[in-house]
């Protein structure tokens, strides 16, 4: 959880206390308006010029007349870019507010200029009563939840609390008294709490239902796309196994599944058929309805078998991996579930893994989604995966996948192929998405459609959304279908065989499409642009804030058209949308036979530009969704259509990818970089100098010295020449390469430029400048590595102190500097005064595996161990398997291990760190080498 304060020179400062104690702190309750403060405008001056920021304001100026230090805004505490930190705060929200010690209600829309009205109930009860915060679905619980909730005008003038004014509440919401006195929730009926929402509003009908888990007090993922119906029927199910087997089936029941019953029968008969854990796996092409019928086949065995727990992970991505095991974990309540630091994947895994009489049933849907490349699930990731399944006779596991060689690597033998669906099966499939029943004169109609839709279920689905939405006749229908038939095959007689299988546009789901495109396109020409733009841009999870409207209404309304056509999946909860990937491929070969395609490519690059963050910690979150569009645009764009969004795009994509330690990809597209800015800008301009840095950096990271330093003299040299010796670039570049020197050894080349930095530093910066003591820290480190204790103490005692008093003692480069002296102090096996530093700041990554790393020299393994462990697990959690910084930590663990004796944890933890290392970084980096 964060909390946000106000720090003593004013400035608005978030802290997260995840893993902590939290604070005393306030809450506010309010509706979202169109200019709100977002957790990512923190760290930007221009947060003040937006209207929300307002809000901000009034919140701490009454949390501060509460004698509260801190407070809580949704729209800026929660990233919304990070889906397992949104995916938990929904699930925490009504906890959060239950746990707050003062509520703020801000009503905008109830104005109290004076004094003399507030004491005039007249003169603001009618605007109190007709407030749209009372008619929203999410404020429910907001009002319901904290003991304390104030209301406020919007001025800022208190109107009374939840308890003076109960009456013209319960009045105004419907809520008994004693609700809204915080009596025991459990004391009403399921269906009295409904009723408090019947007149409630929500943008998406299912949250109607959604709004009410926290009041019910049941975990249900969200499925937006159900309706409010299949919702409510879910949350009876849930209901009514509150205590019986626990389950997480984040879809309703497809009412219209037909056929495939050997297949289920297949399935069913396999189930926990042996000693060990049953894995099997469902594959075939896309559209074929592999995950319907593990839907199919999760609720019929929930109907047979009460006692089986059931539970669905969504493997499309790690995120969403991630984020399935901790719902399973928050669901079982598995002790630690709600630790930040947790490997959830692995609790969950001992969790089902134990003895016990429950069997399990595992769903992994889209495995296909953890692909690195097009030949399906390495033997490495699907080895990873396998790391986290459950070892239990009571346990089966069903994956789903497009791909047969993955399918083999994690079922062996145990799979089941969807084909061609039968006639009479995909009759039904039609009759049953329809709106209108099929009358018997319109049987021959049918059997010709599905003839030309080939069987296939989304070319059905398409089809039928289609005639729905346009209230047509299966004849009118298949009347377009044949025109666009004709159209092809003329077309086709006036290409070349290379043109025919470049521009195939022949197959059902591709028909389909473009039936439905050209009415899109002629009736929305929004909903058009926005199908054009998600085909340049990876198929799943695409942001909603690439898509450019003049209002939020104007955009979704153009989306819910590309979903009545069956053409989008929406994702509200992720304010994402996915397409289908035959649908994506198909558009992707429309544009390119109208010659759209480059166009399309262009404007995608430009927008995503727009949205793009910098490479800074704070903005990870977002520019790691963003970036498989970024690369997909760029990758299937060219160098030579360098307009200045293109190369500035590839810049950025190279800075995070450097920030995120992912060198072999950032090397690629820094050598893009490089070539255009020669090209444009010339050899020795600024910018091309400084990508050649940054391309260095690539090398010195992944172990190549010799490259680094070839590029990094030319850089020097250059600078030197252009800009002058004592340049902050020409400096800058002087410091990478000692660094590079240091790096191999060769301390005396790296002290002497080192030297070099730090006094010309000194004369042109001055002595407290931030880059002059990072060049005395880097000094140090230079007569650190070479056993010089008492010359690198000097200097960093001096850094430390400088940083105190000029930064303060909690900014990062301070709590560095801190560690630095702390290493210091423990190779001269100085472990007290180590140690009393290192638990200053026990919070910091750094100083927790220094800290660590100095219970470990005094054989405190046990301590050492746990913090090794908590270090180990937030890096996975913040940076990834792959980032360096995790396999660091991975290795320091191992060597813990190995110090205790427990050598084969330890050879298994480096024999993974050692293959993950080769994945990111050169063979020949020494890492990989030892």
């Amino acid at each position: 959880m964060r909390l946000l304060c106000f720090d003593h020179s004013k400035r608005l400062v978030s802290t997260d206390f995840s893993g902590k104690s939290i604070p005393p702190y306030a809450i506010l309750s309010h509706r979202w308006g169109d200019s709100e403060v977002l957790f990512e405008d923190i760290r930007s001056d221009t947060c003040k010029e937006k209207e929300g920021y307002r809000k901000i304001e009034f919140c701490a100026e009454q949390a501060a007349q509460d004698q509260l230090q801190y407070f809580w805004i949704d729209t800026c505490c929660i990233d919304k870019w990070n889906r397992r930190e949104r995916s938990k705060a929904i699930n925490s929200m009504f906890r959060w507010y239950k746990n707050a010690t003062k509520c703020y209600i801000f009503l905008p829309d109830v104005s109290i200029s004076t004094a003399t009205e507030l004491a005039q109930r007249s003169s603001w009860e009618a605007p109190f009563r007709t407030s749209k915060w009372f008619t929203r679905g999410w404020t429910l619980q907001e009002l319901i939840a904290p003991v304390s909730v104030e209301f406020f005008s919007s001025e800022g003038r208190r109107i009374g609390d939840k308890r003076s004014l109960e009456q013209l509440v319960h009045e105004i919401t419907s809520i008994p008294v004693e609700a809204l006195r915080n009596c025991p929730l459990d004391r009403f009926t399921i269906s009295e709490r409904m009723e408090w929402a019947e007149n409630r509003e929500t943008t998406e009908e299912e949250d109607k239902i959604y709004c009410l888990l926290g009041l019910l007090d049941i975990f249900m993922p969200a499925s937006y796309g159900e309706g409010k119906e299949k919702a409510w029927t879910r949350l009876q199910l849930e209901v009514e196994a509150a205590n019986g087997a626990p389950c997480i089936i984040p879809f309703s029941r497809n009412n219209y599944f037909v056929g495939r019953e050997l297949q289920l029968a297949e399935l069913e008969t396999k189930l926990f058929g042996g000693k060990q854990t049953t894995i099997m796996a469902i594959t075939g092409p896309g559209g074929t309805g592999k995950s319907q019928l593990a839907l199919e086949l999760v609720y019929q065995t929930r109907q047979k078998n009460k006692k089986c727990s059931i539970f669905w992970i969504d493997a499309s991505d790690i995120d969403t991996l991630y984020q399935s095991y901790a719902s399973i974990a928050q669901k079982l309540d598995v002790r630690g579930w709600d630790d930040e630091k947790a490997d959830m994947k692995q609790l969950v895994k001992l969790h089902l893994s134990s003895k016990g009489t429950r069997q399990w049933l595992l769903i992994f849907d889209n495995t296909d989604g953890m692909n690195l490349g097009s030949s399906g699930l390495s033997t490495a990731q699907a080895a990873s995966l396998v790391d986290y399944l459950p070892q239990s006779e009571l346990c089966s596991i069903v994956f789903t996948t497009t791909n047969s060689d993955t399918a083999k690597r994690l079922a062996s033998k145990n799979i089941v192929e969807l084909g061609e669906m039968a006639p009479d099966t995909a009759k039904r499939m039609l009759e049953n998405y329809l709106n209108t029943s099929v009358s018997r004169g319109e049987q021959q109609e049918a059997k010709l459609l599905l003839q030309e839709l080939l069987y296939l279920p989304l070319a059905i689905v398409q089809a039928a959304a289609y005639i729905n939405t346009r209230n047509i006749t299966l004849q009118d229908y298949r009347s377009q279908l044949l025109k666009h038939k004709e159209e092809v095959l003329k077309h086709r007689s006036e290409l070349s065989e290379r043109k025919l299988q470049e521009y195939d546009t022949k197959g059902p789901v591709t028909t389909t499409l473009l039936i439905s495109m050209d009415q899109i396109r002629s009736s929305d020409s929004l909903a058009a642009d926005y199908l054009f733009l998600a085909a340049c841009v990876d198929r799943k999870d695409i942001p909603l804030d690439l898509l450019e409207a003049s209002s939020p209404r104007e955009r979704e309304d153009a989306i819910k058209v590309l979903n009545s056509y069956a053409l989008v999946t929406r994702r509200p909860a992720d304010s994402a949308l996915d397409l289908h990937q035959l649908v994506h491929r198909a558009l992707r070969r429309w544009l390119q036979k109208q010659e759209m395609l480059d166009q399309w490519t262009l404007q995608a690059i430009a927008r995503l530009l727009k949205v793009f963050p910098d490479h800074n910690h704070g903005s990870r979150s977002k520019w790691r969704r963003l970036l498989p569009h970024a690369k997909y645009a760029l990758s299937h764009s060219f160098p030579e259509q360098e307009g200045a969004d293109r190369m500035a795009l590839v810049w950025k994509s190279a800075m995070t990818l450097l920030s995120d330690g992912r060198y072999n990809e950032s090397e690629e597209l820094f050598v893009q970089v490089i070539e255009t800015f020669k090209r444009v800008l010339g050899d020795e301009h600024p910018d091309t100098l400084t990508s050649m840095a940054n391309l260095a950096s690539t090398y010195w990271n992944q172990g190549r010295w010799k490259e680094a330093e070839e590029l990094e003299v030319q850089v020097i040299e250059t600078f030197k020449r252009v800009l002058g010796d004592e340049h902050p670039d020409t400096l800058t570049s002087m410091a990478n390469l000692a660094s590079t020197y240091r790096n191999q050894g060769r301390w005396k080349e790296a002290e002497e430029l080192f030297v070099q930095v730090m006094e010309m530093r000194k004369r042109v910066l001055r002595d407290e400048h931030p880059d002059t003591l990072t060049s005395m820290a880097n000094l140090a480190s230079t007569y650190w590595n070479q056993g010089r204790w008492k010359e690198a103490e000097e200097l960093e005692v001096q850094v430390m102190d400088t940083f105190k008093r000029v930064l303060g003692g909690e900014h990062p480069d301070t709590l560095t500097s801190m560690a630095n002296l702390a290493s210091t102090y423990r190779n001269q096996g100085r472990w007290k005064e180590a140690e009393e530093l290192e638990v200053q700041h026990p919070d910091t990554l750094t100083s927790m595996a220094n800290l660590a790393s100095t219970y470990e020299n005094q054989g405190r393994w046990k301590e050492a161990e746990e913090l090794f462990v908590q270090v180990m697990e937030t890096f996975k959690r913040v940076l990834g398997d792959e980032h360096p910084d995790t396999l660091t930590s991975m290795a320091n663990l191992a060597h813990t291990w190995k110090s205790q004796g427990r050598s084969e944890e330890a050879i298994s933890l480096t024999e993974k760190c050692f293959e993950l290392q080769k994945q990111i970084v050169s063979p020949h980096h020494p890492n990989t080498e030892t």
